[in-house]
Parts: C-alpha cells; sequence; structure tokens
C-alpha cells in the first residue's frame, strides 16, 4: 500500500528522531545534530535512501556506523527497506553542526 505525503513526511520525521539517537563514538553528540545526515528520502512504497558522511574518512566506526543507521531506521514499522550511502562530498567540517551541537561542544 502506497503511502501519502504526509505519511512519508511522518516516517520521515520519525527517521530523525531514530538518527538523533544514534551518537558518534568520539564526539558525545548524535550524528544528525552533528549535519552527518546530508538527505533522508522516503518514497511512497516505504523504501528509504539516506545520504550521510563520516568526520573523517579514517573514523573508526567507517563501517559500523551505516550498518547502525540502517539496522536502526530499518526497525521502524512504516520502512520496508533502507539504503544508507556514504559520501565525502562536501567535505564534512564543523559548520556543518547543529546549533545545539555546537553549544554542547562548547563551539558557541
Amino acid at each position: 500500500m502506497a503511502m501519502n505525503d504526509a505519511e512519508m513526511q511522518k516516517v520521515g520525521d520519525d527517521i530523525v528522531d531514530m538518527l538523533r539517537s544514534i551518537f558518534d563514538p568520539e564526539i558525545p553528540v548524535n550524528i544528525y545534530e552533528l549535519g552527518l545526515i546530508y538527505d533522508v528520502q522516503v518514497s511512497s512504497e516505504g523504501d528509504v535512501k539516506i545520504l550521510m558522511t563520516l568526520t573523517s574518512p579514517n573514523c573508526p566506526v567507517a563501517e559500523s556506523m551505516p550498518e547502525e543507521v540502517k539496522q536502526k531506521v530499518g526497525t521502524l514499522d512504516e520502512v520496508n527497506e533502507v539504503e544508507v550511502e556514504i559520501t565525502f562530498e562536501p567535505t564534512w567540517t564543523k559548520d556543518m553542526m547543529s546549533e545545539e551541537a555546537m553549544l554542547e561542544l562548547g563551539f558557541l
């Protein structure tokens, strides 16, 4: 059964909430507030594509972080399949962090 725009938006919001529960092991801030999530797309069939980056290509969780994102988002009832794509374009900088994250880390 296909979802309408409002349902897809709600699933998107639920995904963001889930992403806020995943933390970078080196920085005590969640990956959403850090600005590591570049894009979240939800299809009417409940397929999800997440475009994200890591704080650096040599990040110790380069393998496990995308898998954790995929597993946690996949636990949502409305979600069918999850694809997580890692990109380093544009390169992550601390300027991509939310004001909340900057405040928490003492950058403001």
